[in-house]
């Protein structure tokens, strides 16, 4: 599967009633500074306080159905973890997420809240990752990947398709880049729709 707009829109069909629409706002404060009209997708307002549910969600309801007897494992520092676990339970699939001792309390507490098992090892996210390949090999579940995984990009890419719905007169986008999931998904459903 590759990204593209139609899996993008197909994503926003799949997700749409388990996540929030998240509204964009004007910051008066920024637009005085930059001398232009400056809004604030707010992906914070979704349930587990961030973007990555859109992407944990598709993923989770892309599996087949011999995948979600396996059980799903994931590494995070937190925000991919609350989405995962939040998905998996909903689906009553069992999920195992390694995270770094390092992780906030609250996003720990929060992703054992929402049902998965949690697994803490090393300092940083890369620990986390290398435990979790090893607990993958040993139990065979479904490894889901926090941003490198196209229906991972074709869920956030929904944030994309609701910008140029609530903002049509739009001429730039700023998106922040960890992993690169979310500017995948966004700039794919962007310029699929407004290339300039």
């Amino acid at each position: 599967m590759a990204v593209t707009l139609e899996t993008i829109k197909k994503a926003k069909q799949t997700i749409e009633h388990s996540i929030k629409r998240t509204p964009l706002i004007e910051c008066p404060t920024l637009e005085k500074e930059l001398g232009g009209k400056v809004l604030f997708k707010l992906e914070n307002l979704q349930k587990t306080g961030s973007f990555k549910v859109r992407g944990a969600l598709n993923r989770i309801a892309n599996l087949t159905e011999e995948e979600k007897k396996k059980g799903v494992i994931a590494s995070s520092a937190g925000n991919h973890a609350q989405g995962i676990a939040l998905g998996a339970t909903a689906q009553g699939i069992k999920s195992t997420i390694v995270m770094p001792e390092t992780a906030p309390i609250a996003k720990v507490a929060a992703t054992k809240g929402y049902g998965a098992e949690v697994v803490l090892c090393g300092t940083v996210y890369d620990d986390a990752f290398a435990k979790a390949c090893e607990i993958q090999k040993e139990t065979g579940a479904i490894f889901l990947h926090p941003f490198d995984d196209d229906y991972v990009i074709s869920g956030q890419g929904t944030i994309g398709l609701e910008i140029l719905e609530d903002a049509i007169d739009i001429d730039t986008v700023l998106v922040p880049i960890g992993g690169g999931g979310i500017l995948a998904g966004i700039a794919t459903a962007i310029k699929s729709i407004n290339p300039s």
